[in-house]
């Protein structure tokens, strides 16, 4: 019966297997061209859930993908039979693993893997629950060639298995009739068509592959062919959009996604391993005299305009005064004096903003390094770095940072931040920056585990102490949250808002987790009171970055009204920010544009250390001189216009509005506005990769 079954499926198989064997399937390079097909489908679905605005994939971007696949798989031609299809298997995992890190890393930054970024690849096992939250069920597409491999696998070894356990029958079968005198004419039949047939395959395949074995030079020619296309394929398209509308992108590097739309995501992945190793393994083209006086020259502009506050009677007015900034994770501007189920979600920081300076359309400055982004803006005065995080980049690298120059003051400086050390690299960098002291995970007891490490409650409440006991006034206390992190998920005990029809939602998850963390500042301004520290200390509160929520219907449901790109823009870049000063001066609404450059120069002007040997960047929030702001995007604004930059980088596929009436306008009232964002990014860049602040000094 075994033997009998045995035979029909083998049978049958080999009969599927011939009629499915079409000559373009016995193609020696077949699996080769799957393989491109199926890494093309991929990069396709990759950019169809980027839904990025002004971003598409046309004939040409078809053909850099094509183009670069080719390009990471050519030198697989060079190698012989099983060793290419693993060669490929191991490609396609890989590939596949790259598209999918990027699609869920870009999902909450809204930004590409670089490679600075892969040098704190440590942190993306730390997000945890924020990854998982970022997976989509349809990404198993990403992985559906690797289940029908497994099925085709599978086939074969159960199909190899019922062949030997038939072979085997059928030879004892053999040898039973003859033994008996009787030999079953059928079977040795069937036995001698099918051993014939193995013996002829077997043949035909050892020739076949003698024969290819043979000729080395075959295998390496097709490779570098193949080289050649995919190379054609990918440059010369790129060529023609840097020749024309992409003349500049390239030297600017303003944004991964205008890249991205370029050279597609491979080739901004070959674009990123060549940028690094030009900047890091490479001489680096020295500046012209021209350059840096250029350079020198803008400083010199900058320290001008923020030292025409001095005459103001807050310059000085707070010297030897505490100084405590908060830096609150995720904190927007959107929520700030807003209800929910006709309850405050931020009715401490409501509260405080009547005794202090609240600055209406105050922006973060971050790129990709996010939280580490705002700490560096904040106390260098210095834009952050279009890919990655300067606190890992370039940590050795020389700054004007707000805790080392209190530090020549007679501060003693101290960072606070519950999590690990290592995280962001701040161990090394906080060093860097002139911290005494760097309260990290390992200071603190886990006495109120919530999210990410300890609460923001009991966070506050430690810090408190160790200021109040172990550091010597006046000093400079830099205080970073962390419960109010993404993907926003407190404890039932901890959830006292009730969000309505919000609930259930990642957007009612976070009214909650910001309504926790305004509720744990109230508690720290209780606690600067009860330790005697409120009436000589200032305080700086602002918000890091925003929440990577990108719904825009939730935010209209919100706050009750349609939005436009305009508003969505500013909601998803304005950070609350208010300056509490031991006196209550100065209290009231700014509506003035600042951003977090501005921290530095600020406070440094309320303590009367001037600035103007400093290289900074940011605005004297005291100073009567016009405000600029520019984003890391390319944003910017002037309390007049606000330009939003179009993806593709190009200024006239951008957006300029009047914020007198808030309506989109021409774009030359905001084309001097671009040069000028353009130029102090550049500015910042440079400064910071080319360590021309030691170079000055």
């Amino acid at each position: 019966m075994l033997t009998r079954a045995s035979q029909i499926f083998n049978y049958s198989y080999k009969k599927l297997k011939h009629r499915l064997q079409a000559p373009f399937l016995r193609y020696r390079h077949f699996e080769y061209a799957l393989f491109t097909i199926v890494l093309f489908g991929k990069l396709r679905y990759f950019h169809h859930n980027l839904n990025a605005n002004n971003i598409d994939m046309n004939r040409l971007d078809n053909i850099i993908a094509i183009g670069s696949i080719i390009l990471a798989s050519f030198w697989t031609l060079w190698l012989h039979g099983r060793k290419r299809s693993v060669a490929l298997l191991l490609l396609n995992v890989l590939l596949t693993g790259v598209i999918f890190a990027d699609l869920v890393y870009y999902r909450y930054f809204q930004d590409f893997l670089t490679i600075p970024v892969l040098l704190q690849a440590g942190q993306i096992g730390e997000l945890g629950e924020s990854i998982s939250s970022l997976i989509l069920r349809s990404d198993l597409w990403l992985i559906a060639d690797w289940l029908i491999g497994l099925a085709v696998l599978s086939f074969r070894i159960i199909r190899h298995r019922i062949g030997r356990a038939g072979n085997v029958s059928t030879i004892s079968n053999i040898d039973a009739s003859s033994n008996a005198g009787k030999v079953n004419i059928d079977n040795t039949s069937s036995h001698d068509s099918v051993s014939s047939n193995h013996s002829l395959s077997s043949h035909d395949s050892a020739a076949s592959s003698a024969t290819y074995k043979k000729r080395p030079i075959r295998r390496l020619l097709t490779g570098l062919l193949a080289f050649a296309i995919g190379y054609s394929m990918t440059m010369g398209p790129i060529n023609h959009y840097k020749n024309t509308w992409a003349r500049d992108l390239f030297v600017g590097n303003w944004w991964t996604l205008s890249l991205y739309n370029i050279t597609g995501l491979l080739g901004f992945h070959y674009y990123d391993g060549y940028r690094y190793a030009k900047d890091h393994f490479s001489s680096k083209p020295s500046l012209s005299a021209k350059e840096h006086e250029e350079i020198q020259q803008w400083f010199r502009s900058a320290a001008k305009a923020r030292a025409m506050g001095k005459g103001d009677d807050t310059f000085g007015a707070y010297e030897g005064s505490n100084i405590v900034v908060v830096q609150i994770e995720a904190l927007m501007n959107f929520i700030i004096g807003k209800t929910v189920g006709e309850e405050e979600i931020t009715p401490h920081f409501n509260s405080l903003m009547k005794d202090s300076m609240y600055f209406a359309n105050y922006y973060h400055q971050t790129g990709q390094g996010r939280t580490s982004d705002a700490d560096f803006s904040s106390n260098s005065s210095l834009h952050p770095l279009p890919t990655g995080s300067v606190f890992v980049r370039y940590p050795n690298h020389d700054y004007d940072t707000l805790p080392q120059i209190l530090g020549m003051h007679g501060y003693e400086t101290s960072a606070y931040h519950a999590y690990e050390g290592s995280f962001w690299n701040r161990n090394v960098m906080y060093k860097a920056m002139g911290y005494d002291h760097f309260y990290s995970k390992k200071h603190y007891v886990m006495d109120e585990a919530l999210g990410w490490s300890l609460g923001d409650k009991s966070f506050f409440r430690q810090s408190l102490d160790f200021m109040s006991k172990g550091t010597e006034q006046p000093f400079y206390s830099f205080l970073i949250t962390l419960t109010s992190h993404h993907p926003y998920q407190l404890p039932a005990a901890e959830r006292k808002l009730n969000v309505g029809d919000f609930e259930g939602t990642i957007f009612g998850n976070y009214l909650q987790s910001v309504h926790y963390a305004d509720e744990a500042l109230g508690q720290l301004v209780e606690g600067l009171k009860q330790k005697g520290l409120w009436d000589h200390t200032v305080l700086y509160v602002y918000g890091d970055h925003d929440n990577s929520i990108k719904d825009k219907s939730a935010y209209e449901k919100f706050l009750g009204s349609s939005l436009s790109e305009l508003d969505m823009h500013q909601i998803m870049n304005q950070v609350p920010m208010l300056i509490h000063l031991p006196d209550d001066r100065q209290a009231g609404v700014y509506k003035e544009p600042a951003g977090q450059l501005d921290m530095a120069p600020s406070l440094l002007h309320l303590l009367g250390i001037p600035t103007e040997s400093y290289f900074m960047m940011g605005n004297n929030l005291f100073s009567s001189s016009d405000r600029f702001i520019a984003l890391r995007s390319g944003a910017f604004t002037d309390g007049r216009v606000y330009y939003i930059p179009s993806a593709d980088g190009i200024f006239d596929n951008g957006q300029c509005y009047s914020l007198d009436t808030r309506r989109l306008t021409s774009l030359e009232p905001c084309r001097r506005g671009n040069e000028e964002a353009k130029l102090r990014l550049s500015i910042s860049d440079r400064v910071i990769q080319s360590n021309l602040i030691q170079h000055y000094r």
